[in-house]
């Protein structure tokens, strides 16, 4: 019986010339040259509690409960032995916080077991923390030590990577490869924050604001209606 051939079609990747790339990151750089992360911390145990804290939530709202949070839990020995619902107390206004609560408290347990306390400088140590994913370890990697171990990709990184062109991939993981691959290894870390700050300010999901923006000379708009010609 003959095999039918598969109907499913494969994505294209998309060919992006290194020209583009350079220009896109020029204009990034000339146009937001000094970026840092927006989330509040003073160390690297504050920086990584915080990451964590800000999934599914903007980072405005985490920096409103973390000075209540590093107040009671100022370091990973006293967050490891904390209660449950002492922590989700202090975090219930964040959304999902029972789990955030208990990866707060094993991410804690791990540090103290494992690194005494110590919040590692590696990929491989920080993703194998309870609650720790690649994104949350690159944050913490690149923000604090300064390491480009690879590329944040949040909502606004994914949506404006494709929106410029620079993937066709529809999850971070993919989009995190490709933007890898293209940019400079000494880009990897800023790009993200730029990217966040383009997309709170002007490339504003829903309703970007083209017209204004600082990046229109290089971007190709995939995706987006043509702009109208008219005065």
């Amino acid at each position: 019986m003959p095999v039918k051939k598969s109907t499913v079609k494969r994505r294209r990747k998309r060919r992006v010339s290194p020209e583009h790339i350079t220009a896109v990151v020029e204009q990034l750089r000339e146009n937001y040259p000094d970026v840092e992360c927006e989330l509040i911390h003073h160390n690297a145990y504050e920086l990584l509690v915080a990451t964590i804290l800000s999934a599914q939530c903007t980072d405005a709202r985490v920096n409103q409960v973390t000075p209540k949070l590093f107040k009671k839990y100022s370091d990973p020995f006293l967050l490891s032995k904390a209660k449950q619902e002492d922590v989700e107390t202090i975090i219930h206004s964040l959304g999902f916080f029972r789990a955030k609560a208990t990866n707060l408290i094993g991410m804690a347990q791990g540090l103290v077991e494992q690194h005494q306390g110590v919040v590692p400088e590696t990929l491989a140590e920080l993703i194998a923390l309870p609650g720790v994913g690649r994104k949350t370890a690159n944050v913490v990697l690149g923000t604090w030590y300064g390491i480009p171990s690879g590329v944040v990709v949040d909502t606004h990184v994914r949506r404006i990577s494709q929106l410029l062109g620079l993937t066709s991939e529809v999850t971070p993981e993919k989009i995190e490869q490709d933007l890898m691959q293209r940019l400079p290894e000494e880009e990897w870390i800023n790009f993200s924050h730029r990217l966040i700050r383009l997309g709170r300010q002007t490339c504003i999901a829903r309703r970007p604001k083209c017209e204004e923006c600082p990046m229109l000379a290089v971007c190709p708009r995939v995706g987006l209606p043509v702009l109208s010609t008219k005065p």
